[in-house]
């Protein structure tokens, strides 16, 4: 028993230590995967960095050398991963494969990751042998894309193999080369198969011409075309086809993608049904307060349709259109007997409630969604820039058309006793009263008394706000156009005007505005939607938080669900930083920036001036090209160009509208002054016609903002609610913005009316998602660039004419310029491995020299020398 015991403890000594033995490796694994997934990012986000801060950082690596550079330098760099980062950086873009180095970070972070997991989360053996490839072709390609950038976007690599390719093969063999190995890669390697896309192409083109064929009258003439009936429309290709069933779903039917199957179909089939219309269950019910309604006939004109399309129409639909006209010609009165005075005999009063609901939705706000084709010989097309660029959809925006006005008749009828009250305790009687029921308030029409003064019941407004307890009372003394005093009392219940439901009006669908903006609704309930074009530019004004920004975003939310990228483009200035940032995911396809600029939203002053003084030189170079063309306007300018009758060799392009957008102009005044009011100022007076319009908000409207140069050329305002009545006249040049009640209330002053709006909401994350939308679609390579504009900088002139120091490579930069005839910066930089900032400066010293011209943009300068021996004769003048 003995020897048993021992021989078991032996063999449990034994076997005890095995789990620590086993655990080591474990370990050990554990440690190599956080370490290669920690370098794999550490690598990649040096080289995400390094395409921000080269600029900053690339003298400092060639001047030291990478060695002394990492170990010995304690020079501050820009790089994200110190100095460490931005020589890895330097390796692996400047002197390797560009760009394409990122594929090298990402494959040892997800190697870390396989040995961190213990299992292959990401397969990159079977990937590593390509990966190699990948980076000796991406590397020229971005190169060839790219010839005279200043970053290294192919490294050396690319360079390398793109001047060798060119001599061998010249630029036209080179492109047709690289364009067979990106498609060997996509249809060998990666099995990219094409024929859905032709087998649809080839459904869309029969289907379009099967819709367009000429269809024989009768026998006799067999050539004689039909013309279409008026009204009627081929419908989008996008729509599924019949014999390919596709799943359905409500929001297709919402958007107008589909047609929505007819009650009662045979199963299988389909019927043709208006888009974008629910079921009557789901529309709003007219009566569903207790206020007992007597509805009104509809007027005439809300029952013109075309004849050709009611015949054409479902039972379903003339229903559906039926309940439409009832409800939007709806008119609510309420007869009240209303007692007087005991001196005097009794009077009958009308009391009528007029409210005009939401408009039922309309079809789809952007019709044009979708691939664009035109057949050569047609008109111009500038969306054929982005043919497959599709607009943001309707269900990116929430639905707040549950959110209706709630008829209070209590609340009515308390308001309407007060004021007739009030009224009557200082000696005023009227003779009729009506109440207009609005989202925020409710307009109270009277008709006073014969002989009763208006300036009397004006001077009231106190007396009234004090009797109805509410705050924001404003009289309209009296009504232009109406023969009536108003009232306006906010009310109890606040509705939310939904930016959905006026984008997906009849209203904004079927505008003809160039540049519409739907701003709210008015107190009557009606959708204001204006066009910016004929503002021209606008001023906005109003205290912190009562809906500036909310409003800016409205405006850009129309103008982006309506105008394709091709035919806008926002200039951005946030002060502030934070409020237009959002909108930093479209600048490839809606902003437009100065040459160079990392940013194209602009937060520094300075870059303010420049951009502001940019947009002047684009501004006259717009009216020289009008000139030439012999137009008036933008409007007559891009449709001259577009039907072809005007040559872009001559310098003629498509003119797309410029909105510039200033979220905080107070700051600008206080830190810049005149330099940024005078362009302003020239922008406001001249641009209207070249298609430049300005946006303009500030949360300080004092007369040292807000100057007489400024208000002069902005004739339309728009005033939220703000804390004194001299702000309100500074901005509208009356009172009436101090008592409006905040939150998107606001005054809107275009052309000869003054109105008040309930400005439409939208919401941060609605604009987040319908960027994010726009961003992630195939935009330009770059964001519209303006003209370049060098301010007046005394210093860097000096530096400029000074040819006393000039750089050592000064005359070896001189004769390759002249060799090679290509005054380009990044050509000095890759002959001579120079950084950008001493490349730059030694380009400025030739064109102090007079060997090269000023810039060009992104085009190489001129070279002014054409031979050697020329060229040796000025440096010996030189010393």
């Amino acid at each position: 028993m003995a020897n048993k015991k021992k021989t078991t403890s032996k063999k449990t000594a034994a076997v005890a230590p095995q789990p620590i033995n086993d655990q080591r490796p474990r370990k050990l694994k554990l440690a190599l995967g956080i370490l290669g997934l920690l370098v794999g990012i550490f690598i990649c986000l040096a080289i995400v960095s390094y395409c921000v801060s080269w600029r900053a950082d690339q003298d400092k690596v060639l001047t030291s050398g990478l060695s002394n550079f990492i170990l010995h330098d304690h020079t501050p760099v820009a790089n994200w991963g110190g100095r460490l980062g931005a020589a890895l950086a330097h390796v692996f873009v400047f002197k390797g494969v560009g760009i394409a180095a990122l594929a090298i970070g990402l494959w040892i972070a997800a190697f870390g990751l396989n040995i961190l997991y213990g299992k292959k989360v990401v397969p990159v053996l079977r990937y590593m042998r390509w990966l190699s490839i990948v980076l000796l072709v991406l590397a020229p390609v971005m190169t060839y894309l790219f010839p005279h950038t200043s970053f290294a976007w192919g490294g050396a690599w690319g360079n390398v193999s793109i001047d060798y390719l060119n001599g061998l093969v010249g630029k036209a063999g080179t492109g047709m080369l690289l364009l067979s190995v990106a498609a060997f890669f996509a249809f060998v390697v990666f099995a990219l198969d094409i024929r859905p896309l032709l087998q649809r192409a080839k459904r869309t083109a029969n289907k379009v011409t099967s819709a367009i064929a000429p269809t024989p009258v009768n026998e006799e003439m067999p050539n004689e075309i039909v013309p279409p009936v008026k009204g009627e429309r081929i419908r989008s290709t996008v729509m599924p086809e019949v014999d390919v069933p596709q799943p359905v779903t409500e929001k297709d039917w919402d958007m107008g993608l589909v047609e929505k199957p007819a009650t009662g179909a045979a199963k299988g089939g389909t019927a043709m049904a208006l888009a974008n219309v629910h079921e009557d269950e789901d529309a709003p019910e007219i009566a569903q307060h207790e206020i007992p309604f007597d509805i009104e006939e509809p007027h005439e004109e809300d029952e013109e349709t075309d004849i050709s399309e009611a015949d054409m129409l479902t039972e379903e639909e003339k229903e559906y259109q039926a309940y439409l006209a009832t409800k939007n010609g709806s008119t609510v009165i309420l007869n009240h007997d209303i007692p007087a005075k005991k001196t005097q005999p009794k009077q009958e009063f009308s009391f009528e409630v007029i409210t005009q609901p939401d408009e039922a939705p309309a079809a789809p706000a952007i019709e044009h969604g979708g691939h664009i084709s035109i057949e050569d010989g047609e008109p111009y097309a500038p969306e054929l820039d982005l043919p497959n660029y599709k607009f943001p959809t309707l269900d990116l925006l929430e639905d707040r058309t549950n959110e209706v006005i709630q008829l209070d008749k209590e609340e009515l009828e308390k308001n309407k006793n007060q004021i007739i009250n009030t009224l009557r305790s200082f000696g005023i009687e009227i003779q009729r009263i009506s109440a207009t029921v609005g989202p925020t308030v409710t307009l109270y029409e009277i008709v006073p008394a014969e002989g009763v003064r208006i300036s009397k019941i004006r001077n009231l407004e106190d007396d009234i706000a004090l009797n109805l307890a509410a705050l924001g009372i404003r009289i309209i003394a009296p009504i232009p156009g109406r023969g009536t005093i108003g009232i306006e009392v906010p009310n109890a219940n606040k509705q939310i005007v939904s930016m959905r439901a006026l984008l997906s009006s009849e209203k904004f669908v079927n505008t003809k505005m160039s540049l519409p903006i739907a701003l709210g609704k008015k107190i009557d309930n009606e959708n204001y939607i204006v066009d910016l074009a004929t503002m021209p530019h606008l001023l906005m004004a109003g205290a912190t938080g009562q809906g500036k920004s909310v409003g800016i975003n409205a405006i850009l939310v129309s103008l982006l669900y309506k105008k394709h990228p091709s035919q806008l483009k926002f200039v951005m200035v946030d002060p502030k930083k934070v409020e237009l940032s959002i909108y930093r995911l479209i600048e490839k396809h809606f902003l437009a920036k100065l040459p160079n600029e990392e940013e194209a939203i602009i937060t520094d002053t300075k870059k303010v001036i420049y951009t502001l003084n940019a947009l002047c030189i684009e501004m006259d170079n717009r009216y020289e090209l009008l000139k030439e063309a012999g137009t008036r306007n933008i409007k007559e300018y891009n449709e001259k160009f577009i039907s072809r009758r005007l040559n872009p060799e001559r310098g003629h392009k498509y003119l797309p509208f410029i909105v510039l957008v200033v979220d905080e102009f107070a700051d600008l005044i206080m830190t810049a002054g005149k330099e940024v009011e005078v362009p302003i100022a020239r922008l406001a007076q001249l641009a209207r016609a070249v298609g430049i319009h300005l946006i303009i908000a500030t949360q300080r409207p004092s007369v040292n903002v807000i100057t007489g140069t400024i208000k002069a050329n902005f004739p339309a305002r728009m005033a939220f609610k703000v804390s004194a009545k001299v702000d309100s006249r500074t901005i509208l040049d009356t009172g009436g913005a101090e008592q409006l009640v905040g939150r998107g209330d606001m005054l809107v002053s275009h052309g000869s009316e003054l109105l008040r709006l309930q400005c439409a909401f939208v919401d941060t994350p609605e604009v987040e998602h319908i960027v994010e939308f726009i961003g992630k679609q195939r935009g330009y390579p770059s964001a519209f660039e303006l003209p370049e504009y060098e301010g007046d900088d005394d210093d860097s002139k000096d530096k400029v004419v000074d040819l006393v120091n000039r750089d050592k490579l000064f005359e070896d930069c001189a004769r390759l310029v002249v060799q090679s005839q290509n005054g380009s910066t990044s050509n000095l930089q890759r002959r001579f491995n120079l950084g950008y900032n001493r490349a730059g400066r030694i380009m400025d010293q030739l064109e102090a020299a007079g060997i090269v011209g000023p810039a060009m943009g992104s085009k190489p300068r001129d070279v002014l020398f054409h031979t050697d021996g020329e060229l040796e004769q000025f440096l010996e003048t030189l010393g």
